[in-house]
């Protein structure tokens, strides 16, 4: 007999007030970025209600001139919020505690050097149409991109900018086989949408999702008895940061890979590329994702480890499905394990506010056309 263990994901909208700080956050540091390649960047940023609170530092030159209000305002733009969906951009209070200022004489030099430590995990599967993240992880990112689609293209339904997705799958002992369980979807909408048109075509579009899925998924299929739950609280009327605060790097088990696999390092969003909590976790899941392949496995785990002082990453365990260590000696020459290693990764992998909303170890949906959020401008 079949034994089915669940599994549970979730996955939030861009217009969620956590994602709309890692949103601010990490347009900030490409902002920093493209002042110059090693400039300094640690940010933290809060929304409630009408209130946006940016701190830290952005050592580099130019930082000075950098634009955060209207950083802010355009974030929360062009994800729609409005005098509809408040906040409204041009309403925004935005107090700010932040050290802008240039590199130190050979701070650029020593930004190769850790100035940290960090115990980092990185992932992959070998399975196929999941990216490489955990079945539950990719089905409950899946619904939420087609959901913000149907959002994008269907305005007549009155669906806000915040929303949830709550997925939990079966999966048998040894994985190759895993069904959806429920689907739980929490859309936030306008006050005079027409719920009973909007509930309906939210849930064929969910079924379609499903469906698209299991097509591209090996060994993922949909039973007869799922459940699909849309607003079981009722409306979802006030979303956002008026339902709610928001903090950067609080959706960290989202950010990663879900709760199926033990969470290392900090926070991304709102860092550079030459600190260890950015960098490791890029580098974790590069040498997970290659010796997996190199190796043949379904899974493979990583653990790395940074100290003060060091350079690399010191490789302390790989391990395959079943938790069975793999020699580290064969493991660590398959990537380049240098904290500067990835100093140009944002050049090659789309918009930062993007990577934010949407994830940091998958292609970014529609990257290759127009930006999923909404085009908007700030209301003079």
């Amino acid at each position: 007999m079949t034994t089915w263990n669940l599994r549970s994901a979730e996955f939030v909208w861009p217009g969620h007030p956590d994602k709309i700080a890692d949103a601010i956050a990490d347009r900030i540091v490409d902002a920093g970025r493209r002042l110059h390649p090693r400039t300094l960047v640690g940010i933290e940023v809060a929304v409630h209600q009408d209130r946006v609170f940016v701190d830290g530092r952005v050592g580099g030159p130019g930082s000075s001139l950098l634009d955060i209000d209207g950083i802010v305002r355009q974030t929360f733009a062009e994800l729609g919020y409005s005098q509809v969906f408040c906040p409204a951009p041009e309403d925004l209070r935005i107090d700010t505690d932040l050290r802008l200022d240039d590199l130190f004489p050979g701070e650029t030099e020593y930004r190769e050097v850790s100035d940290d430590q960090a115990i980092i995990t990185g992932w992959a599967t070998t399975r196929l149409g999941t990216h490489g993240l955990p079945c539950e992880h990719a089905l409950a990112r899946h619904i939420a991109i087609g959901l913000w689609r149907l959002r994008i293209d269907r305005p007549e339904l009155g669906l806000g900018p915040d929303g949830k997705i709550f997925v939990t799958i079966r999966e048998n002992d040894d994985g190759s086989s895993c069904a959806v369980d429920d689907v739980t979807a929490s859309i936030q909408h306008a006050d005079d949408w027409d719920g009973t048109s909007a509930l309906g075509i939210l849930g064929q579009t969910v079924l379609q999702l499903l469906h698209q899925f299991a097509n591209g998924v090996p060994g993922f299929y949909i039973p007869g008895d799922w459940a699909l739950n849309i607003n079981p609280l009722g409306d979802f009327i006030d979303g956002g940061p008026w339902g709610d605060n928001g903090l950067s790097g609080k959706k960290l088990v989202a950010d990663f890979y879900g709760p199926r696999v033990p969470i290392g390092g900090g926070a991304m969003s709102g860092k550079d590329f030459w600190k260890v909590d950015r960098a490791g976790p890029l580098i974790a899941r590069d040498l997970a994702n290659v010796a997996g392949h190199h190796f043949g496995l379904g899974e493979c785990l990583v653990t790395l480890g940074i100290r003060p002082g060091d350079r690399a990453f010191r490789v302390i365990r790989v391990e395959d499905e079943n938790r069975t260590a793999i020699d580290v000696a064969r493991a660590q020459s398959l990537t380049d394990l240098r904290l500067k290693s990835r100093g140009n990764w944002p050049a090659s992998n789309g918009p930062l506010e993007e990577v934010a909303r949407w994830g940091h170890f998958a292609p970014l949906p529609g990257f290759q056309g127009a930006s999923l959020t909404t085009t908007a401008t700030v209301a003079a």
